[in-house]
């Protein structure tokens, strides 16, 4: 009788790139993948360990699969395994842990468990977790299940140490593939028929630094890489992207105008207790150089609100910059006190209902951006890859500046890349309305 599986992933899009290429494996061992929400054989749960919300949901994942099938072998991997395997040792149901660095091993785990129940063996939890503070191996991965778009992991961890975040913790010292892998994956993926490949990792920017190769060596790489018609850079820290990588991604054959860039705050005191390596001028700097290069280039900022030291006029002064840049949408993050960081150590606590009433005044903010941002783009020709997704009788697609776009459902675009002009914003202003050129 043929198993069957689930992966539940939560958190970013190196999780779901990771968790694509275990689920690939066990189809390849001979496993169905089932929803979530179906009876399984066996669940995984990939975690992710930013919030506590985060951590939460992870909780209620396992409660909601042992539920479903109190049976079934749940295993619990990624960023909550590494730094708080214990907690998850408690919570009924669980029969594996494992870390970051051995996810890899989740399908010998799995067979493992499996012979066990066979052999009605008493139920023990393999908690394989392990320290990975001081680790250097890296494991590919890419996602496949998406008929048009591909992310690709070519980084892991991060060496920042910023005060608030755990990452470090969860995912080790910064550690890269090399180009020659990067490009061999690609390559795989353009066989595959993948148009667009997101580039991800914990700290992109600092990748190869172990081989003496960089970020921008690997761009050029995977720039000449046939089959592939654009790639996305997930996010780049503002330290780490140079000009000469703008300059690169603005004339190069594929490389989109879409940045995504972690600021976190628009308070220069905010910044130094967070330890971030940047000030805001130079994010400014940034910003305005990418803007005045590319004027319809996508640039999205990631901020968090309430964090220690963001007193009323920090946060004032934080709204106000963030208001006067270019900037075409804000992924706006609400501060979540983590256990073993430095945070807890310094800086003025800000109350958490101050956090959430600022969150709220920043999303309003956000969505005016990406309001504005859309205007903007209106009567602009564009180039759009649809996607498979079909939805009242539409389907949806993308341009190479991230706008959502739609049109009437025709199985023959999935996958394909047109030539469009954006003529009006729909009536939920979430995606554009398009003329066919």
């Amino acid at each position: 009788m043929t198993q069957t599986i689930a992966f539940h992933t939560l958190g970013c899009k190196l999780n779901f790139a990771e968790s694509s290429d275990l689920l690939r494996r066990f189809v390849n061992e001979g496993y169905k993948e089932v929803g979530f929400k179906d009876k399984a054989d066996v669940y995984v749960i990939n975690t992710c360990t930013v919030t506590q919300i985060a951590e939460s949901k992870c909780r209620n994942a396992i409660r909601q699969a042992h539920h479903i099938n109190p049976k079934a072998i749940i295993a619990v991997i990624g960023c909550f395994s590494q730094v708080n395997s214990k907690e998850i040792e408690k919570i009924e149901g669980v029969n594996i842990i494992l870390g970051n660095d051995d996810k890899h091993l989740l399908i010998e785990k799995v067979k493992e468990s499996e012979k066990r129940i066979i052999n009605d063996e008493k139920h023990e939890i393999d908690n394989s977790v392990i320290d990975i503070s001081s680790l250097k191996s890296f494991y590919s991965s890419y996602s496949s299940n998406d008929r048009t778009r591909a992310f690709l992991k070519v980084q892991d961890g991060c060496d920042y140490f910023c005060t608030y975040c755990e990452i470090p913790f969860a995912r080790g010292r910064s550690r890269s593939c090399s180009i020659e892998e990067a490009v061999s994956d690609a390559k795989t993926l353009a066989k595959q028929g993948k148009k667009e490949i997101v580039i991800t990792g914990v700290n992109i920017g600092d990748f190869g630094k172990e081989r003496n190769e960089t970020f921008l060596d690997l761009i050029k790489s995977l720039d000449k890489v046939e089959g592939i018609k654009r790639y996305r850079i997930s996010s780049i820290e503002p330290d780490l992207l140079s000009k000469e990588i703008i300059d690169f991604c603005f004339s190069s054959r594929a490389f989109l105008p879409h940045f995504h860039i972690p600021l976190q705050s628009g308070s220069n005191k905010v910044l130094k207790t967070m330890k971030r390596r940047y000030l805001r001028e130079e994010f400014e700097e940034k910003v305005n150089y990418i803007h005045e290069l590319m004027p319809n280039c996508f640039i999205a900022a990631d901020v968090m609100v309430g964090a220690n030291d963001e007193t009323e006029d920090e946060w004032l002064s934080s709204y106000k910059f963030l208001e006067s840049l270019p900037l075409a949408f804000i992924h706006v993050f609400t501060y979540s006190q983590r256990p073993n960081t430095l945070a807890n150590k310094i800086g003025e606590v800000i109350p958490v209902h101050l956090r959430r009433q600022r969150s709220e005044e920043l999303q309003k903010l956000a969505y005016k951006k990406k309001e504005e941002f859309y205007k903007t783009n209106i009567n602009y020709e564009c180039k759009v890859l649809w996607e498979e997704t079909k939805k009242d009788g539409k389907m949806y697609g993308f341009t190479n500046n991230y706008i959502r776009c739609q049109r009437e459902y025709d199985s023959k675009y999935i996958n394909t890349i047109t030539t469009e002009k954006i003529i009006k914003l729909s009536k939920d202003k979430e995606y554009f309305i398009i003329e066919n050129l």
